[in-house]
């Protein structure tokens, strides 16, 4: 078993990278997004960012695993608390009112609170069809991200408290709201990923939003449960189950 790596490593991509050797894997950093031809061996698995995944998977027969891109806008309410739309970008610019924006599974939209949707960017840095997630601006008191694998939350860690970085382990609360939503919505996700959950400034739990397991920082998760999710969700993609045929990336 392989695990590949891009030219830079964050400190979570050095974490899982270490975790990985010493459960003998082999470890494989690329020094740009060329795959050797020498390199496939049918076994490989992935951390790294969406376009460097987008440039090396293919070549690699690695199948990585992400939400759907309107996950989060099918949410029932209770799961959010507030209003999560998932519309092509050109539907956004006519908003007249501060928004939360971004792109779902990917930064080609930057995460941001914007005035209204002209300050989006525009068709000339943008195709008009590009889906983008809105939502009402929400302000959350802390944050974690929860490692979710065949149905159950395997670690997560605290990464945020008053919007800013500020890293601890996972409370007991947390895991208990990542396990309702994964009785309420497990269906609805691939068997490996990444979600983000967090407390609003009035007291309720929300999901923040889902990431990629295999693009994601750990912060303070345990990094072998850590690993065996990032494995499972960027793996080879002669194993990925039917169950996991429709959360493939692009």
């Amino acid at each position: 078993m392989r695990l590949v790596l891009p030219p830079r490593l964050t400190g979570s991509a050095r974490i899982l990278r270490d975790t990985a050797r010493r459960r003998g894997l082999r470890i494989t950093q690329l020094p740009d997004g060329t795959v050797p031809g020498e390199l496939p061996d049918g076994d490989a698995h992935l951390h790294a960012g969406p376009s460097f995944a987008d440039a090396v998977a293919p070549a690699l027969g690695i199948a990585p695993l992400e939400a759907p891109a309107d996950w989060l806008a099918r949410l029932p309410a209770a799961f959010v608390r507030r209003e999560v739309r998932a519309v092509p970008i050109r539907e956004a610019y006519a908003l007249r009112r501060p928004v939360f924006a971004k792109s779902p599974n990917d930064k080609s939209i930057p995460a941001l609170v914007y005035t209204d949707g002209s300050r989006l960017p525009g068709p000339d840095a943008v195709d008009p069809d590009t889906v983008v997630l809105v939502s009402d601006v929400t302000v959350f008191d802390t944050e974690y991200r929860l490692y979710l694998l065949d149905g159950q939350v395997r670690t997560g860690s605290r990464y945020a408290a008053s919007g800013r970085l500020d890293p601890a382990p996972l409370s007991a609360s947390a895991r208990a709201f990542g396990s309702e939503l994964l009785a309420a919505a497990g269906h609805t996700l691939p068997s490996a990923i990444v979600v983000d959950v967090g407390t609003t400034d009035a007291g309720q739990w929300a999901v923040v939003e889902a990431n990629a397991a295999w693009a994601s920082g750990c912060y303070h998760s345990d990094p072998e449960c850590a690993l065996d999710v990032v494995l499972r969700a960027a793996g080879p993609r002669a194993q990925v189950t039917e169950r996991d045929a429709a959360f493939v990336r692009g």
